[in-house]
């Protein structure tokens, strides 16, 4: 089976291994957070490795760079209804940790993607 080029990116790999992790800790969370934290979670966490695989697939890196900040964007959400769950205690202090530190690899490989994709020439607003 083809590989597509984004799979071959480290930062999409440990973007899907991100996704795991928010789906396994989201499992107990409780029946009337299916529509509301455990739903907004999966969604940013699945957004992330979309982006970066859309982004892959543009003619153009400015084009590219979009997408990338598009997921870290996501990978911000993530981060802040982590910190929700955790004071709902829908997460235990391990589960907050752990994605909190998965959250800060990802950002720093969605970092060096983005200045990789940056030139001088494009500025940030």
């Amino acid at each position: 089976m083809a590989e597509f080029r984004f799979e071959k990116l480290d930062v999409w790999q440990r973007a899907i291994d991100f996704c795991d992790v928010v789906y396994r800790v989201t499992q107990r969370f409780p029946a009337e957070e299916r529509f509301g934290l455990t739903t907004q979670l999966r969604k940013a966490a699945v957004s992330i490795p979309a982006n970066i695989a859309e982004g892959s697939g543009r003619m153009s890196d400015r084009d590219n760079l979009r997408f990338v900040e598009i997921a870290y964007g996501s990978l911000m959400e993530v981060v802040s209804h982590t910190e929700v769950s955790f004071r709902q205690e829908y997460l235990n202090r391990d589960q907050r940790d752990e994605l909190r530190e998965a959250a800060e690899r990802l950002s720093r490989m969605l970092s060096g993607l983005r200045k990789h994709l940056q030139p001088s020439s494009i500025t940030r607003p």
